[in-house]
């Protein structure tokens, strides 16, 4: 085992937490809503590449890094909303209370 990965496994144990990568099972139907939102999202950065290809205005091309910024911001309350229903109840009912400081480091990321 290589020293970065047993750094990583006693790094874990002592913070008693698991290592192995989670998964979160969705519904076709969610994945692809999921997806469309995530496509429409990077239409939008093409599109602002091919305004500054056009020497767009600067307000027209920020306009658009805004509308950017406010769907991925929207996106991701609702992958926190999905966690927060699911895996983060999950892990409460096991008895395991950690869980709630990893979701309000997640909420201070999303800021």
């Amino acid at each position: 085992m290589a020293e970065g990965n047993t750094t990583k496994s006693r790094e874990c144990e002592e913070k008693d937490c698991c290592c192995h990568q989670k998964a979160t099972p969705r519904s076709e139907k969610e994945l692809k809503a999921l997806k469309n939102r995530l496509n429409r999202m990077a239409g939008q950065l093409s599109g602002i590449g091919k305004m500054l290809d056009e020497n767009r205005y600067c307000g027209e091309v920020l306009t658009q890094v805004a509308a950017v910024e406010s769907a991925l911001q929207s996106f991701a309350y609702l992958i926190l909303q999905e966690h927060m229903e699911t895996c983060v109840v999950e892990e409460i009912q096991k008895g395991n209370f950690a869980v709630v400081e990893e979701a309000v480091e997640l909420m201070k990321k999303l800021k």
